[in-house]
């Protein structure tokens, strides 16, 4: 393909088309950027140059949809809804572009004519690496929904330059290098050399004769604005993801010492601007790790507020602060985003010159916050101390929204006086005195909303509950959602046309709910037939994908088992491999004969662990040397195999989940929020074995419970379960307990797994005691994997099961997720451009 590339390129004459729809045109187009806009030398134009091109030519015709849609808000003045979030998880842009501008066709054609296929040349492009797992998936399908629904709405979030990390799986377990999604260039993003702010940190606060405050000195980097254009899918409508690198100015870097042969002085500030964007998630075991991340954190905010500011300022027909709500809402993703509060204040009174009550109603009247989980270690707490140093000012404005707030309570609730040292925002515990992040966005924010029934109810109940007295309509649900575009539209064609086919119409695409029109065809044995054609196609597609990038041959008749997300014990990825483990040793226990009556499965696991979490990295290891002797085991490997996909990413999880056939979401009840992967799955025909936990619940309730394969304690029984397990009454299960001892005979190897077994062990204790009820759940687990494998062995059951799956998913579009925010929380209107 290479070799005839150059000659193909000669035979199109290089023209720019940059707005062209005619395949011939285009072909030009494309050569057009290969020879005028050269990123590598002449002779060469094989599939990686061939994408560059590719991705300029489409970038073009989105800049020009883009300030289109920039002016058409411009002139029509609506409020706009700014999305603030640490993570971006994008995946790749090249197909969701051409699909969502509806030029597939069209690009397909002229790659043709320049002597290349479209699927290799989408193949090229690496995931822009800027997030990790469902929050920063969700941000991105909730951007894409946003273009859709013509809202007037941009994202704002951080160019990390080397991502979290890119994960490679040795002998030894997961090993973590640098993401290299830079490494040359991202063909989608405009840097914007005229968005430049500056943002400080350190220094200290200067009290002015008239009794306003200023901070002052500390260190100064540079916020620059990188923009990616987000278009909406079958419109024109383009809205910007803005990205902000850190940087220092040419005049901090010190001529003098860098001659001196002072190098590394020379350009300190340089390189602690280069630290901001280098890493997401930095470790912050270390001083200096907790200071990176707030210094991470609060850059995004200032940045991003002083653009809004600049914006608002900018616009048509002056403005006056009171009417900043009415033009500007700010949603927090998670509490990484706090900072925006203190940072608002600080803003309208220090810059702006605005009263305390003022801006107080501004800054109050314009965010909301989004939580996103229940679990202790993941709602922020930073030291004091540590905010004292990096941000005086925000610290002063902290205190004074807490003072405030323990003032209004002793006031108007008298009653909840006692709870006000687990309400209020600081936390003067001596041994530890810390900034609850999630108490001041519940004090501050008009709105809180959690991500699924289950844990809005929980929020209301428990986390958030004595706050909800104090203000009973803050709190909503915002069930999550996902892009049927990326997920289903794109990433699985033969189902999708066959959907497109069945409804005569491809209207769904926008309106997921009329997937519910393909329940009448469940039970149609043609229907049937096409849809386990759709599915078998997609199955050989991951087959050789895995084959690919682990060198192991998976059967496609076998069944499909995928669990794939971050690796965390609440997760419950253990409770998956001890289920491997125990059918691997009955399977080697059985007669050939018996063996022929089980169902053949693939159990393919796949995720992140963070690089210090080193529970989640032992289970990776377990997986892959679980693996390494079962699928070498002649007598098994036709029955069963395990196998660990590595580098789990939003372009595996493209071919991961249309060839799924069963997923495990098998979370602790209670402790996911929601969960989205399970809504992917489900949405491509794919059965879940699931917890009631996060999103499980509601989609149980949509797709039927007797297409759900349930297991496990419920929410409302973990609290008592905990209780019975530390009083010693927990009785383990005799299967649970010969898992165990298969790993700790050797069985697949000699690598120490005890510490990881122990957390399973005792009743009480830090990291023991088994907290996540892997031990309780194991034989109902189990049973429901029978279920699972009955059920498998009726393939006209299955199927039926499959296609009421997809058939139910109509709510859990993001694209119904961003319509609710829309009307219930930001109080936005749609802008279609004409």
């Amino acid at each position: 393909m290479a070799g005839n590339g150059k000659s193909a390129t000669e035979k199109v004459p290089a023209a720019a088309h940059p707005l062209s729809e005619n395949p011939t045109e285009i072909a030009s187009d494309i050569n057009y950027h290969v020879q005028f806009n050269p990123h590598f030398s002449p002779f060469k134009f094989e599939p990686e140059q061939a994408f560059f091109a590719t991705a300029e030519s489409v970038r073009n015709r989105l800049i020009k949809r883009w300030e289109d849609t920039f002016w058409h808000f411009a002139r029509a003045n609506p409020k706009h809804i700014y999305y603030f979030s640490m993570e971006f998880l994008q995946g790749r842009a090249l197909t969701n572009a051409i699909g969502n501008l509806g030029i597939e066709n069209a690009y397909a054609e002229a790659l043709n004519k320049l002597g290349h296929e479209l699927e290799e040349i989408v193949e090229q492009e690496k995931d822009a690496a800027l997030g990790n797992g469902g929050l920063g998936r969700l941000a991105s399908c909730f951007l894409d929904s946003m273009a859709t629904l013509n809202l007037p709405a941009g994202g704002y979030g951080l160019r990390y330059k080397y991502g979290l990390f890119k994960q490679r799986i040795t002998k030894q377990g997961q090993e973590e290098i640098a993401e290299d999604w830079l490494e040359k260039f991202s063909p989608w993003e405009v840097v914007r050399h005229d968005l430049v702010y500056p943002v400080r940190f350190f220094g200290s606060v200067e009290v002015n004769p008239d009794g306003s405050r200023n901070w002052v000195g500390g260190e100064v980097v540079q916020a620059l604005a990188y923009d990616v254009p987000i278009p909406g899918y079958k419109t024109k409508n383009t809205i910007s993801l803005r990205l902000w690198e850190a940087r220092a100015c040419a005049e901090d870097f010190n001529l003098f010492q860098f001659n001196d042969g002072q190098y590394e002085s020379a350009a300190q500030l340089h390189s602690r601007a280069e630290q901001i964007c280098a890493v997401l998630y930095p470790g912050d075991a270390t001083e200096e790790g907790k200071l990176l991340r707030l210094k991470q954190q609060f850059f995004l905010c200032s940045a991003s507020l002083q653009d809004i500011i600049s914006r608002f300022k900018n616009r048509r027909g002056g403005y006056t602060w009171s009417e900043f709500p009415s033009k500007v809402a700010v949603q927090l993703n998670d509490t990484h985003p706090t900072l925006a509060i203190p940072e608002l204040m600080r803003l309208l009174m220090d810059d702006e010159g605005l009263g305390w009550d003022e801006a107080w109603d501004v800054t109050t009247r314009t965010i909301a916050y989004t939580n996103h989980t229940v679990l202790p270690e993941a709602l922020e707490k930073w030291s004091q101390p540590v905010m004292w140093k990096l941000l005086p000012r925000h610290m002063e404005i902290i205190e004074e929204i807490d003072k405030r707030f323990l003032a209004m309570i002793k006031d108007t609730h008298p009653d909840l006086e006692h709870k006000l040292p687990s309400m209020r925002i600081l936390d003067h515990n001596p041994q530890k005195p810390v900034v609850r992040m999630a108490n001041l966005c519940v004090v501050s924010a008009h709105t809180v909303n959690g991500v699924a029934q289950l844990h809005s109810d929980i929020l209301k109940a428990e986390l958030f509950a004595d706050y909800v007295s104090v203000w009973p309509t803050k709190f909503q649900n915002k069930t999550n959602g996902i892009t049927p575009r990326r997920w289903l539209r794109f990433c699985n064609p033969e189902l999708s046309n066959l959907i497109t086919k069945r409804l005569k119409t491809d209207q769904w695409v926008t309106n997921l709910d009329l997937l519910s029109g393909l329940r009448k065809f469940a039970d149609d044995a043609k229907f049937q037939d096409e849809w386990a054609s759709a599915k078998m196609a997609s199955k050989h597609r991951l087959a050789s994908y895995i084959l690919r990038v682990t060198g192991e041959s998976i059967e496609p008749n076998s069944l499909f088992d995928i669990q794939v997300k971050r690796i965390h014990e609440y997760k419950r990825q253990l409770l998956n491999i001890l289920g491997a483990i125990y059918r691997y040793k009955k399977l080697k226990e059985m007669s050939p004969e018996q063996r022929k009556n089980t169902t053949s499965r693939t159990i393919m696991i796949g995720g992140k662990a963070f690089a210090t979490y080193t529970n989640a990295k032992r289970i990776v290891r377990l997986v892959n040397d679980v693996g390494e002797v079962v699928n070498n085991d002649p007598e098994v490997n036709s029955y069963l195999k395990v196998v660990f996909v590595p580098n789990y990413n939003v372009s595996v999880a493209e071919v991961l989940i249309p060839g799924s056939e069963l997923s495990q979401h098998i979370s602790t009840a209670g402790m996911e929020a929601s969960g989205t992967s399970n809504m992917k799955f489900a949405l491509n025909g794919c059965l879940i074995i699931g917890t009631l936990d996060g999103a499980n619940v509601e989609i149980r309730e949509e797709i039927g419970e007797e297409n759900f394969f349930l297991f496990g304690a419920r929410a409302d029984e973990v609290p008592g379960l905990r209780t019975d397990r530390e009083n010693g009454l927990f009785k383990p299960d005799p299967r649970f307990e010969e898992a165990k001892e298969y790993i700790r005979s050797g069985a697949f190897g000699s690598y120490d797994y005890n510490p990881l077994l122990d957390s399973l062990e005792g009743n009480s204790g830090y990291g023991r005691g088994d907290y996540f009820l892997v031990g309780h759940d194991f034989p109902d687990y189990l049973d429901a994997q029978a279920r699972v494998d009955e059920a498998y062995k009726d393939q006209k059951r299955w199927l039926k099961m499959s296609i009421l799956s997809t058939a139910g998913c109509g709510k859990f579009s993001s694209d119904r997720t961003i319509a609710q925010y829309a009307k219930e929380i930001w109080n936005i209107q749609e802008c279609h451009m004409p």
